[in-house]
């Protein structure tokens, strides 16, 4: 069932919402948490679909907070709103919350009439995040703040941005998607031979944030150095595209070939075929919610891991350009030195006897 409720109020919306319960029995008793989602308008859809599947894991209050976004737009100040409950709404029930002009400036005041009382408040960012996740409107009223570095519009630059500002709380779904990788990972390396990784190659797209702070995790976990390669978007591929370890025995590789499917080759062992599908917002939504705790690690990762590994790349280039082309006169110079130590060389070896394996040498 929707409900339409043009050109309202907060205080209208929640009467209707206890008259809905009054008279269709929903009710609110089952809810352990609110969700508040933060988009643009237009763009709802594909983040209430999302909500509405995690929520037959974790029933739940989902209020969309839709704005243009356009700081600049004073006019026809006005909220409409909509409640959806029953079958459009999954195991939770839906209020979306259309703010223009003015209206839209009191993010967390057109929120609070509706929240679910003594229940946790989760706030996710479907797109481009705010300045401050935990210091925003929104950000001060919720335990968990979730973004999306891949959905910004300048997916690394956002993922620079969230280490700069983390907050215990804050968690980012460029985390979320690397749950299977380092779960198959760790149980490659929870394998005999119990060896230490020397080196570790990290490949994938260059937009891709999942691929930075996969390498910084391992960097962070192996105490190794970490070669991460970034390919041009232009190619097509996208996402992370596979991870060798280096070790005395040999190398292990896992490279995803398909986008559901990850080949995983190890030194004396067969090919395997592993499932590593590309996780869905669904998938990565439920997962956040199952935890309402700050994620220390990723706190680890995006602040102290990022950071390192940046360091140790930009080591890594220094070290070459450090070393100056020599100019024309030196060049020439250290050319004739070269050939006349070559000349000597050849001399030196042309008197000496050099006999076959197995026999002696006289003079």
């Amino acid at each position: 069932m929707i409900i339409d409720l043009p050109d309202t109020t907060t205080s209208q919306i929640s009467k209707t919402l206890v008259k809905i319960r009054e008279e269709g029995g929903a009710v609110a008793l089952g809810r352990v948490l609110t969700l508040i989602i933060s988009t643009k308008l237009g763009e709802e859809e594909e983040a209430i679909e999302a909500a509405n599947d995690a929520s037959r894991e974790h029933p739940m209050r989902v209020i969309v907070v839709s704005t243009s976004g356009d700081a600049d737009n004073h006019s026809d100040a006005r909220l409409d709103a909509q409640i959806r409950v029953g079958g459009d709404a999954g195991a939770s029930e839906v209020i979306v919350v259309r703010a223009y002009g003015d209206t839209a400036s009191d993010k967390e005041g057109l929120v609070t009439g509706l929240l679910l009382p003594d229940a946790p408040v989760v706030v996710w960012w479907p797109g481009d995040g705010p300045h401050n996740a935990s210091q925003s409107a929104l950000g001060r009223i919720a335990q968990r703040r979730i973004t999306d570095a891949a959905a910004a519009t300048n997916p690394l630059g956002a993922l620079h941005h969230i280490a700069e500002t983390y907050a215990p709380g804050d968690t980012d779904f460029s985390w979320t998607r690397l749950t299977l990788w380092r779960a198959q990972l760790a149980a490659v390396l929870d394998q005999p031979p119990y060896e230490s990784i020397t080196a570790v190659e990290v490949d994938g797209a260059a937009d891709s944030p999942s691929t930075v702070l996969l390498a910084a995790w391992l960097e962070e976990q192996l105490q190794v150095h970490v070669k991460l390669a970034m390919t041009n978007p232009s190619t097509g591929s996208s996402g992370i595209h596979g991870v060798r370890l280096h070790r005395a025995s040999g190398v292990i590789e896992l490279e995803r070939v398909t986008p559901t499917i990850a080949t995983l080759k190890q030194p004396g062992q067969p090919t395997h075929d592993i499932s590593l599908p590309r996780r869905s917002l669904r998938d990565c939504l439920a997962e956040e919610l199952r935890r309402l705790d700050p994620d220390f690690l990723f706190g680890e990762v995006i602040r102290d891991g990022v950071a390192q590994l940046e360091k140790s790349a930009n080591a890594s280039v220094k070290e070459p350009a450090s070393v100056k082309q020599p100019d024309s006169a030196a060049s020439a110079a250290s050319a004739a030195s070269a050939k006349s130590a070559t000349e000597s060389k050849s001399a030196t070896e042309s008197k000496t006897v050099r006999a076959p394996k197995g026999t002696a040498t006289t003079k």
